[in-house]
């Protein structure tokens, strides 16, 4: 009888977790939990962060079996045995797999944002592409370490500071079945890790590229912008980037969409569930999976370390691309552009503008920035969709 139970529970250990614990399990866990420390002490991007950690934490665990790698593996995903045989995060993970999630994300994106700052001040446009350069010389540089162009091009995005975007993109680009080195979730892990770092990165590069008379220069007010031209911007914006930029209709289409639903004021019930219910949703089912992709034997290799410089090169270059754009702007104006609203170009809206209105705030408390940057911000989103286009058209998937 005892030997019995020793077997029995023998057996209950050798199923149990702690079995299959290793070490990368443990670090993963304590990972998982600094990030968790962020979302929640820290306030960084905690609506992505926290799911996101929570996620690292729940795919780590051994033997729960909520999410399976090898079931995603190769160009053609039988969805039958991932609702036969997957967990709880596989079945979420489709929403990932076929690039669900990201640009319902964008749909919400575009009822919460006003793109009036960018109406009145169109030349913000350009400051906006100026961020992206970060992308594409990252993506060269990705490629110069040896990445191949699908690799490069999913760790080039990063560079446009956009969480969404970075899955949508990486999504598609590592959905070959290839034997690609880095995955989804190492993308997003770098994307959302660098969009939450926006206040410590940026401005160090703002101080660095720009002088204290350039900092406290004072930008006229943007003027007023009209309902019709609301209306207008959102539909022509969708009907010429989609004739330029065909691969970058699905983004730019539901962002504009997005905002056509708020800038009507005839479809206040779907505006709101865009804004809360929907996103809410779809935030939640975004993070928590793609945390379950940062599994142990992912995270710890060259390649994921790779990923982490290349991210962080690529956003600094994009942030430093929109100041140095925005020096030019000033030049040029006579001195009525602050360089300090190009680093708003990067598409972390509205955080990034809310950095240029800080850093502007610390020379002359009296100057008020964040308008004039949130044109430049809503550009960096609609660039980085832009981008992401160009990456989707330029390389094979």
């Amino acid at each position: 009888m005892i030997q019995s139970f020793l077997d029995t529970l023998g057996d209950l250990l050798m199923e149990s977790g702690l079995a299959g614990l290793t070490w990368k399990h443990l670090v993963m866990i304590c990972i998982s939990f600094i990030f968790m420390y962020l979302a929640i002490k820290k306030n960084f991007e905690p609506l992505l962060l926290l799911p996101i950690a929570f996620g690292m934490l729940l795919t780590n665990l051994p033997n729960a079996g909520l999410y399976h790698p090898e079931l995603f593996d190769g160009a053609n995903v039988n969805i039958q045995e991932i609702f036969s045989n997957g967990g709880l995060l596989d079945l979420l993970y489709i929403g990932v797999k076929f690039e669900v999630f990201p640009p319902l994300i964008f749909l919400g994106i575009g009822c919460m944002t006003d793109f009036a700052p960018l109406i009145a001040n169109p030349k913000s446009f350009l400051l906006g592409a100026a961020a992206q350069a970060g992308i594409f010389l990252t993506f060269v540089g990705a490629a110069a370490l040896g990445f191949n162009a699908n690799e490069a091009g999913s760790i080039a995005i990063i560079g446009g500071a956009d969480g969404p975007t970075s899955i949508f993109v990486s999504s598609k680009l590592l959905s070959g079945g290839g034997p690609y080195s880095v995955n989804t979730g190492s993308i997003a892990l770098a994307a959302y890790t660098y969009m939450a770092l926006v206040p410590v990165i940026q401005p160090p590069i703002m101080r660095l590229l720009t002088t204290k008379k350039e900092r406290v220069i004072r930008m006229d007010a943007l003027r007023p912008v009209s309902k019709t031209e609301k209306i207008i911007f959102p539909i022509l914006v969708t009907i010429v980037i989609a004739l330029l930029v065909p691969d970058a209709t699905t983004l730019v289409g539901l962002l504009m969409f997005g905002n056509l639903l708020k800038e009507s004021g005839c479809c206040e019930r779907l505006v709101k569930t865009a804004q809360n219910e929907l996103m809410n949703i779809v935030t939640i089912f975004l993070g928590i999976s793609v945390g379950a992709t940062t599994t142990a034997d992912k995270v710890f290799t060259i390649p994921f370390l790779k990923v982490i410089v290349l991210g962080v090169i690529a956003f600094s270059v994009g942030t430093a691309a929109g100041l140095l754009f925005g020096k030019i702007m000033c030049v040029v104006t006579g001195g009525k552009v602050n360089p300090l609203i190009g680093s708003a170009g990067v598409s972390a809206v509205p955080m990034a503008a809310r950095i240029s209105q800080k850093v502007g705030a610390e020379y002359d408390p009296t100057n008020f920035l964040l308008m004039n940057a949130m044109g430049p911000n809503v550009a960096g989103v609609i660039g980085s969709a832009v981008a992401a286009g160009v990456l989707l058209s330029i390389i094979p998937v």
